[in-house]
């Protein structure tokens, strides 16, 4: 039997034809597990319930529901082409990786002569971006592709997606700077898609630049420069005056021809990736899309993801206008009837009602799957512990962003964070645009808190916050949003104490007070005795009372607040009265241990 993920008993019922009150019955006195009859179920569940009733149960993946999915609507993804007539040659793409702040937007920026970094926080690049620049050759122009990729490690989930639809990767290293921990990283995500790379060694005219340095580091990983007799390409540039550009592109160019052979179909309805999504206030959903195969035009009903629509217009890079993209061009599509995911394949299909069904059809198996996954499976054991605490011991996030990237990202970062088990992170919604009213009564509804990224909550929404006391958060650093969230979640941990010994007396001599009872007479031997705090007594290095405290302690004839090592004192261990010469008192008290 196959089952797709987040099936529920209805479903399971439907295969088999029989009652889903029974099914509900079964999992709840055999698997101890209370699910209604349409409830999405985790994979687990169903597994067991095929194996309790004698079945072999398959949960179907997304990708091959996807490929059922297009199958029924005579549509592929991808694939190979017969006729060699219909092929044409495509600019290749080319994606800029590299750690933070070596230069990879000043570089990008120096090659299509635009400013990128003006409008970035902090000068850090916060979402992927597409560009076409054309570079002169013997015989005429040639057409390249770039993808900017961000370049911390936060964003490791955007970059690696910039890789997978990349057929040449530029590795920006810095010639002051060396190799560092997410240029490591940035090579691992390239050599990972099986790209060539070609090493970009930038800021050489910088003071202390040392190229050979870069290409000495590089050769530890596997990149050697056809210089020391490698099949690597090593240019050195420098973004801020331009030095090496053209012989960057020149080497990207001999790259590619020597090994890849760019072509594709540009006859057949095009297909390709949305690399980046945003809500624009006055354009409503627009995505960055890069054309793989085939030909885009105005008017086609596209599909991608969980979004579709019809192309009302398409925006290259400089914002002007085309009719149509061929493969390997970026476009920005404006049409879309919500925002795709960023990394979504699109492709075009014959009508909107083929391009809704395919959508409806994906939307309900990704949310079957979120409310399974979500679920989880409750236990009675978890649920009185959950009754004993009686404390909140998990925050919910809902993340709002400018682009799906930035979101994606975010999330992605948010949930690598380590964090104790007594504790854990839900993101119960994630979307792109302004913070709306609905956002802050889901919140509301489920004590989360709002993280803005990029983006700010509209005024009634703003105002509804303000009534409902819901916590809502701007950022436009990812960075700033991880360690928030971080100290929120070690915030709700609870304390851990541990003893600290404060100090020990050896008793010389035992006073009987009446009234009072039993006063050791001692000498400090280690650290200090102070009034008040707990106590315990040893005798022969055994623990004769441990759960004691300093009730009051004398220099002499006047109460004292503490005794430090080597003076002489008087300690009254309140009603215990079993004290003898000889034995030693140790005073100690609890203390939080900070978390890290």
């Amino acid at each position: 039997m196959r089952l797709t993920r987040g099936a529920s008993l209805a479903d399971f019922a439907d295969k088999i034809n029989a009652n889903p009150g029974s099914l509900v019955q079964v999992v709840f006195t055999e698997l101890g597990e209370m699910v209604t009859a349409t409830q999405s179920c985790t994979d687990e569940t169903l597994l067991l319930l095929g194996t309790h009733l004698g079945y072999d149960v398959t949960i179907v993946s997304p990708e091959e529901e996807d490929a059922a999915l297009l199958d029924r609507f005579d549509l592929t993804f991808g694939g190979d082409y017969d006729e060699e007539a219909d092929l044409v040659s495509r600019p290749p793409v080319v994606t800029i990786m590299g750690h933070v702040d070596h230069g990879k937007t000043r570089l990008l920026d120096a090659i299509r002569s635009t400013d990128v970094v003006k409008g970035e926080a902090g000068g850090i690049t916060q979402h992927i971006g597409a560009y076409q620049v054309h570079h002169p050759v013997e015989g005429g122009v040639r057409e390249l592709t770039f993808i900017d990729t961000p370049g911390h490690e936060a964003f490791t989930a955007m970059r690696a997606r910039g890789a997978k639809v990349t057929d040449i990767a530029v590795l920006v290293v810095a010639a002051d700077d060396g190799v560092k921990p997410q240029t490591i990283e940035a090579l691992n995500h390239a050599q990972a898609a099986e790209v060539p790379i070609v090493v970009a060694v930038n800021k050489i005219d910088k003071e202390g630049a040392d190229p050979a340095k870069v290409r000495g580091q590089l050769t530890e990983y596997g990149l050697v420069a056809e210089e020391y007799g490698g099949t690597t390409m090593f240019v050195d540039v420098s973004a801020l005056s331009g030095t090496g550009l053209e012989e960057l592109l020149d080497a990207i160019l001999l790259t590619t021809d020597a090994a890849l052979e760019l072509l594709e179909d540009a006859s057949v309805p095009a297909q390709g990736v949305a690399i980046e999504a945003r809500l624009d206030k006055g354009r409503g959903p627009v995505a960055t899309v890069l054309v793989q195969r085939g030909t885009l035009r105005v008017g086609d009903s596209i599909v991608a993801g969980d979004a579709f629509g019809r192309v009302r217009a398409m925006l290259n890079e400089r914002g002007e206008n085309v009719a149509e993209a061929s493969p390997g061009q970026p476009v920005q599509v404006l049409g879309f009837t919500s925002v795709p995911g960023a990394g979504d394949n699109f492709l075009v299909v014959g009508e909107d009602r083929v391009a809704r069904q395919i959508a409806e059809q994906r939307a309900a198996r990704e949310r079957n799957a979120a409310l399974a996954q979500s679920r989880g499976r409750p236990t009675l054991e978890s649920l009185f512990d959950r009754l004993k605490e009686g404390e909140n011991t998990q925050l919910n996030l809902i993340l709002k962003g400018d682009v799906s990237g930035s979101v994606e990202a975010v999330e992605d970062a948010l949930l690598k964070i380590e964090i104790d088990h007594e504790v854990s992170l839900r993101i119960i919604h994630r979307g792109v645009g302004a913070i709306t009213e609905n956002d802050v009564t889901l919140a509301s509804a489920s004590d989360a808190v709002i993280l803005g990224f990029n983006v700010r909550a509209e005024g009634n929404a703003r105002d509804l916050a303000d009534r409902e006391k819901v916590d809502v958060r701007y950022y436009s650093v990812i960075y700033a949003a991880i360690e928030d969230v971080e100290a929120a979640l070690k915030g709700m941990l609870k304390p851990e104490y541990e003893e600290v010994q404060l100090g020990s007396a050896e008793v010389r001599e035992v006073f009987r007070v009446p009234k009072i009872g039993n006063i050791a007479g001692s000498i400090v031997r280690t650290g200090l005795i102070r009034r008040n705090t707990k106590a315990r007594l040893l005798r022969d290095s055994v623990v004769i009372k441990d759960d004691l405290s300093v009730e009051s302690l004398r220099r002499f004839k006047d109460d004292a607040t503490e005794v430090r090592e080597g003076y002489e004192c008087g300690i009254g261990l309140g009603k215990f009265n079993d004290i003898k010469t000889g034995d030693i008192i140790e005073t100690w008290e609890m203390r939080e241990i900070p978390r890290t």
